[in-house]
């Protein structure tokens, strides 16, 4: 199979490419058994998802005759690993308190690297398509932030359909409200130092007790888009620069795909 080929010639390129990608694979592997034997198929199929992931970049240049480096591809191989395996099967989200900034940060910036490219491809091969360094920035930037806004969407959609906690709660100890206003007239009541919260259900019975005040998510999506945001800046004053002098370019060509030229 010419698509089976391609592949294997590809991994034969670059050796670190080769091995991280069979590493992290394996790495898959292992925890898809692992939790098969346990009969916890919600991690099975976050490990099926992975793989099929892991695999995607090769697809994508395959079918759209695009070439990727190779750093980009080892860090989307890597980004994909340290957020399904590790953050949501392994607990990393919990554990590590800026995993998930890191990867948020980390998703501007390659979302930005993509659209960045293949506007730039376009500028470079059609003649009814020129963005100007500023325009095309811009519009990686935007692009990048949309689809920041779309996941978070999409978290929230989780959350309230299948009950899910992808929105991580966090625990506050001081709040600004209007809500406890005795006057109701939209006045804000500044509530801090909490020490403490007490739940009860209906019935009056206490069914939580945690220091602080619970923040059910707010947070967390605020966090994540202004890293994203982050991110995303930062790849696109890179590409001005790289657009400006390509040449001398030492970041962002890491990042850059190229179009497959038919020999």
């Amino acid at each position: 199979m010419k698509f089976v080929r391609n592949f294997r010639q590809e991994l034969k390129k670059d050796k670190l490419k080769s091995f991280v990608y069979f590493f992290l694979r394996g790495l898959i592997i292992l925890c898809l058994i692992i939790h098969l034997f346990r009969g916890d198929f919600d991690s099975v199929s976050i490990c099926v998802l992975s793989l099929i992931l892991l695999f995607l970049p090769f697809i994508i240049e395959h079918h759209l005759k695009i070439d990727m480096p190779n750093v980009m591809e080892i860090v989307i191989m890597c980004f994909v690993f340290a957020a399904e395996i590790l953050g949501e099967i392994n607990n990393f989200y919990g554990i590590i308190p800026f995993w998930d900034t890191i990867l948020h940060t980390l998703n501007g910036f390659l979302m930005a690297a993509i659209v960045f490219s293949l506007f730039d491809i376009l500028n470079k091969n059609l003649k009814s398509i020129y963005l100007s360094p500023i325009f095309l920035c811009l519009f990686s930037f935007c692009f990048s932030m949309t689809i920041g806004v779309f996941w978070e969407f999409f978290e929230y959609g989780m959350d309230k359909i299948v009950l899910f906690d992808m929105q991580k709660d966090e625990y506050v100890y001081d709040i600004n409200t209007v809500s406890l206003d005795p006057l109701k007239d939209n006045n804000v009541v500044k509530i801090n130092g909490i020490d403490h919260t007490i739940l009860y259900d209906k019935d009056g019975r206490e069914i939580a007790y945690f220091n602080g005040y619970l923040d059910i998510g707010l947070n967390d999506t605020m966090m994540d888009l202004i890293v994203n945001f982050i991110g995303a800046l930062i790849f696109n004053v890179f590409g001005y620069f790289y657009l400006k002098n390509r040449d001398n370019d030492k970041v962002v060509k890491h990042f850059i795909i190229k179009k497959v030229v038919d020999s």
